[in-house]
C-alpha cells in the first residue's frame, strides 16, 4: 500500500513457485465480453435510430482488453474471471490463449451466456457502450481464493469493476504486488472503503472521478487535480482523453499531455493505458514516466478500429506516433 517517492512499491509475497512454472508478471481479475460493435454516422441519442453498417463481433471486456494489452506490451499475464458456456465464451478463451495469456483461472460457468457489450461507434471514434455481464457477474470469492498463488506472486494486479464488488476486493486483499484499480464502469454508489485502503494506484476517467468525490461540475485538469486529492489512494492517475493524463501523488499533480492523433475508434482506450501503466510499474518505471508511456499507448490504440484488435506493440506505438518525445 504505501508509496516511495514517485513509484508505487511492490509488496513482498510468500508465494513461491516452481522453476518450470514461473508466475505472471501480472494478474489481471475482471471480465471477458463479446463486443458486438456497429460503425454509426454518431451516437443515437435518447428514442433515437441510426441506421449503421455491419455487425462486427470482436473479443473484448475490460478484465480480458487489460490482460492482452499488458501480453502484447512483452508482460507475462494472467486472467481471473468467468466465460459463459457458449461459442462466445470459447471465443474469448482462444483470443487470450493466442496472445499468450494464462487462463488457467478463466472458469467456465455451466448453463450461462457469456457477457455481451452491444458498442455503437461514432464517425469521431467515440462509443456509446452497454454491457450484459452474463457470465462475468457469477465470479466469486471463492474464485479470487483459488487463484491466491498466482495473486500472491504477481508484481502488479489489475482489477475492474465490471465484477461483483465481493470478489474484486478479495483480489485487491490478496495480492501481493502493487494493486492498480481502474474503477469502471463509473460507480453508482461509494465503493467500499476497505477497497480503497488495498488498493496502491486508481486510475479514474473524468466521470468516474466526479462520481468517487461527489462532484457535480464540470471535471477539467484544475478540477481532477483538486478531487483527486479527496481520494484516501496514495497514487491516483486521472485519464483524460485527449488532453492526456494526470498523475496525482501524495497531493502533487503532474500532467502529461497526449500526442495529437485523428483517433478512428476510442474503445479500449482506457483498457491500453491500464495494461500499459501495468507494463511500466513492472519495470518499476517512476509514476509519471509509467503515465507519459501509458498516454502514448493509449492514444495508439484509439488509431484503430475494435477493442482487442486494436492493442498495440511497442514496436506498433512507434509506428503510429513517431519516436517518443516529452509532449508537455
Amino acid at each position: 500500500m504505501n508509496q516511495t517517492d514517485d513509484q508505487a512499491t511492490v509488496r513482498s509475497s510468500g508465494s513461491s513457485q516452481a522453476d518450470n512454472n514461473p508466475p505472471p508478471e501480472i494478474a489481471v481479475v475482471g471480465s471477458a465480453n463479446l463486443d458486438l460493435v456497429v460503425e454509426v454516422p454518431r451516437v443515437p441519442l435518447v428514442g433515437e435510430t441510426v441506421l449503421g453498417k455491419d455487425l462486427a463481433r470482436i473479443p473484448g471486456g475490460k478484465g480480458a482488453n487489460q490482460a492482452v494489452a499488458a501480453a502484447r506490451l512483452g508482460r507475462s499475464v494472467a486472467m481471473i474471471g468467468r466465460v459463459g458456456d457458449d461459442e462466445g465464451g470459447r471465443m474469448l478463451r482462444t483470443a487470450l490463449q493466442a496472445d499468450g495469456v494464462d487462463t488457467s483461472h478463466l472458469t467456465t460457468t455451466p448453463d450461462t451466456p457469456n457477457g455481451v457489450a452491444l458498442i455503437a461507434v461514432g464517425a469521431d471514434g467515440d462509443n456509446s457502450i452497454v454491457v450484459s455481464p452474463g457470465a462475468n457477474g457469477r465470479l466469486s470469492v471463492a474464485d479470487v481464493e483459488a487463484a491466491a498463488d498466482v495473486l500472491g506472486a504477481a508484481a502488479v494486479t489489475l482489477v475492474q469493476l465490471e465484477s461483483p464488488i465481493d470478489a474484486v476486493l478479495a483480489a485487491a486483499e490478496s495480492a501481493g504486488g502493487v494493486v492498480v484499480l481502474n474503477p469502471a464502469p463509473a460507480p453508482s454508489s461509494p465503493l467500499p472503503a476497505k477497497l480503497l485502503e488495498a488498493v496502491d494506484v486508481i486510475v479514474p476517467n473524468q466521470t468516474e472521478l466526479a462520481l468517487l468525490t461527489g462532484h457535480g461540475g464540470t471535471v477539467d485538469v484544475a478540477v481532477a487535480a483538486d478531487l483527486a486529492t479527496q481520494l484516501p489512494t496514495p497514487t491516483v492517475v486521472v485519464t483524460l482523453g485527449a488532453l492526456g493524463a494526470l498523475a496525482v501523488v501524495e497531493g502533487t499533480a503532474n500532467h502529461i499531455a497526449a500526442p495529437v492523433v485523428d483517433p478512428v475508434d476510442s474503445t479500449a482506450a482506457g483498457d491500453s493505458f491500464c495494461g500499459a501503466l501495468a507494463d511500466a510499474l513492472v519495470r518499476k518505471e517512476p509514476i509519471v514516466d509509467a503515465v507519459r508511456w501509458a498516454v502514448r499507448v493509449g492514444a495508439a490504440t484509439t488509431l484503430r478500429a475494435g477493442a482487442q484488435p486494436s492493442l498495440p506493440s511497442p514496436a506498433e506505438v512507434t509506428s503510429l506516433l513517431g519516436e517518443d518525445r516529452d509532449e508537455d
